[in-house]
């Protein structure tokens, strides 16, 4: 799945560039690709994934597939969001396992029913993919679901 940073685009070309890494190089890259022909567009189109093995832009997707996406996005958005406290001492609970990196204090985190949590943006990609908790591989919906047959 993956690192849930944004990746600086310098990295990139310094590989294209056979390693060699100054900011004109960056610059003329930069240059290139506000020229570049609209094939390139396409890539800036969200991707989704109707199923965990394949992935589509939107524009490729069926009507019944965008419904299904469109139920997981509602789905998601009712997982509860709170800010990461820095209370809980333990390893498990200072570090997202999506993107292993450490939570920092205020940070906005989503909470899973089996009470694992996340950064918002790793968990939202994640769920996106997959209903499972990533540490518990507890399903997410049938979880979700449940809570609302109890109230």
């Amino acid at each position: 799945m993956g690192n849930c940073l944004k990746i600086n685009s310098s990295d990139n070309i310094s590989l294209l560039r056979g390693g060699v890494s100054d900011s004109n190089n960056a610059q003329d890259y930069v240059g290139e690709q506000r020229n570049a022909p609209y094939i390139y567009s396409e890539l800036a189109q969200p991707i989704f994934f109707p199923t965990p093995s394949v992935s589509r832009p939107a524009s490729h997707l069926s009507e019944e597939e965008q419904v299904k996406i469109a139920k997981r996005m509602g789905l998601i958005q009712h997982l509860p969001i709170g800010t990461y406290d820095g209370l809980k001492k333990s390893k498990k609970s200072r570090e997202c396992v999506i993107c292993m990196m450490d939570f920092c204090v205020e940070e906005p985190v989503r909470y899973l029913p089996c009470m694992h949590i996340y950064h918002v943006r790793c968990i939202d990609d994640w769920l996106m993919r997959s209903l499972t908790c990533p540490s518990c591989m507890e399903p997410v919906d049938a979880a979700l679901l449940n809570t609302y047959e109890t109230t």
